[in-house]
């Protein structure tokens, strides 16, 4: 009885770091009830620091005119209006932002990946098919056509894309659960890196051309 005792507590103790160890898995949960960011270019934290609660104001939790359209004139056909801690100091520690996405016809919004954020999208208007794709080994392909007022969500971390498969614009929003989910676009962060990757690296990597690799540099390097 004493052994069985001694191994339940262990496993009990072991589930219980577990667990504690996934709260930092992401934002932390804030101590007080707001912490507006400042900004402060000599220090480094983790997140921001904070204004004294005293002097914030509602403007700190303020932003206009989410809904008027963004320019998709680009060569993707798509713009992204993310509004994290930068632009609303108020979600500093609260762990949340939000984004509108605005789609010309046929407007991609490429695959890329939120290191920090899982990802709910609806759809407001067009026609978007969305994806993503689970990690390896299986590296399943997950899609969905969707249409004004259908959801769906993009885990953490992994890759995704947005399309507007429609002949109309497209309007969607997503709530994204960390103030500063980071965003990784596949093609410009591999192929437009600075100082670039060599190409032997990418050649190797992607079963391309030498050729083909130094002009994707060049071509992403000139538009991230």
């Amino acid at each position: 009885m004493m052994k069985m005792g001694v191994h339940t507590l262990a496993t009990i103790i072991a589930i219980l770091a577990l667990a504690s160890s996934l709260t930092y898995a992401s934002d932390p949960s804030p101590l007080q009830d707001f912490c507006v960011a400042i900004n402060d270019p000599a220090l480094f934290v983790n997140g921001k620091f904070c204004k004294d609660p005293m002097l914030a104001t509602a403007d700190d939790f303020f932003f206009p005119g989410l809904n008027i359209p963004r320019s998709t004139a680009n060569s993707l056909g798509s713009n992204v209006t993310l509004l994290d801690v930068t632009k609303i100091p108020g979600l500093n520690t609260l762990g949340i932002s939000l984004a509108r996405i605005d789609f010309a016809p046929y407007g991609l919004n490429p695959p890329h990946t939120h290191p920090r954020a899982t990802e709910i999208l609806v759809v407001v208007e067009g026609i978007i098919y969305v994806g993503f794709v689970s990690s390896f080994p299986a590296n399943r392909l997950f899609t969905k056509l969707l249409y004004p007022g259908d959801v769906f969500v993009f885990p953490e971390g992994l890759i995704h894309f947005q399309f507007n498969v429609a002949n109309t614009t497209g309007v969607t929003f997503s709530g994204l659960g960390s103030q500063n989910p980071g965003l990784i676009v596949i093609a410009n962060n591999v192929f437009g890196s600075t100082p670039p990757i060599s190409p032997d690296v990418l050649t190797k990597a992607f079963k391309l051309d030498k050729n083909v690799v130094e002009f994707l540099q060049k071509e992403f390097y000139t538009t991230s």
